[in-house]
């Protein structure tokens, strides 16, 4: 972000980023589509009425290209976009979201047996009257 940038530019900016974000971790539709609703409020705050500046739409329309896993020059697509990032709490998440060695958690497919020993030197409920 820029540094002279006013306070609603650049919480819009922020919002840009994070709806960018989220569609990279949830892969949804419906994310894509409101990450490209705020990129196209940030084209907006040029003040171009004609709508003829679409950086951020086309930026973004590019990045989730890359982020589902097609379109050309995806590492300088990717690279482009963490750059612009200032937040290194952000940049870290979206490295880790878009990473390709990302594997699935492991499933514990059965649990070992529980140590019958667990209760040895306990008294018993009975005995304590409970």
């Amino acid at each position: 972000m820029r540094e002279d940038a006013t306070e609603p530019e650049s919480k819009l900016l922020r919002a840009w980023q994070l709806a960018v974000l989220r569609f990279a971790v949830t892969l949804d539709d419906d994310d894509r589509i409101h990450a490209l609703g705020v990129a196209g409020e940030v084209d907006r705050l040029g003040g171009a009425a004609d709508d003829a500046f679409n950086f951020f739409r086309r930026t973004t329309a590019e990045l989730c290209r890359v982020i589902t896993g097609s379109g050309a020059q995806a590492e300088a697509i990717v690279l482009r976009f963490l750059t612009q990032i200032d937040n290194p709490r952000l940049r870290r998440a979206f490295e880790a979201a878009i990473a390709n060695d990302r594997t699935p958690p492991k499933i514990v497919s059965s649990r070992s047996r529980p140590n019958v020993d667990l209760w040895r030197g306990l008294p018993s409920r009975r005995a304590t009257g409970t």
